[in-house]
């Protein structure tokens, strides 16, 4: 397994900041649902209605679970005739699921 190196110099009030930050974005991917949201929608834009239909929830349901996320700034919406279609909009969440992806899938 590849060793990775860590800077030793980065500040505790850097590390402390950073550590908050990912804590609070991995506690928003810890829900099944949303991380199945996130794994649909990293390739593609989704409608409620296919993502609903993957996670076998009803679209009310999906439709908190999305709203959430878009609070979050996680995801973002985008009309489209009469579809919402729903895309990731935080490249750092992004990245991260492709990572999981990778190392998962």
């Amino acid at each position: 397994m590849k060793e990775i190196n860590f800077k030793k110099d980065i500040p505790k009030n850097k590390v402390i900041e950073k550590c908050d930050e990912v804590s609070k974005m991995m506690k928003s991917l810890s829900h099944p649902v949303r991380l199945k949201i996130l794994c649909q929608i990293t390739s593609s834009d989704k409608t409620v209605c296919e993502l609903a239909e993957f996670c076998e929830v009803s679209q009310s349901a999906m439709s908190q679970f999305l709203g959430r996320m878009r609070e979050e700034g996680i995801i973002d919406s985008q009309k489209k005739s009469t579809a919402v279609y729903y895309k990731i909009c935080n490249t750092k969440v992004l990245k991260l699921m492709k990572s999981i992806h990778k190392i998962y899938c």
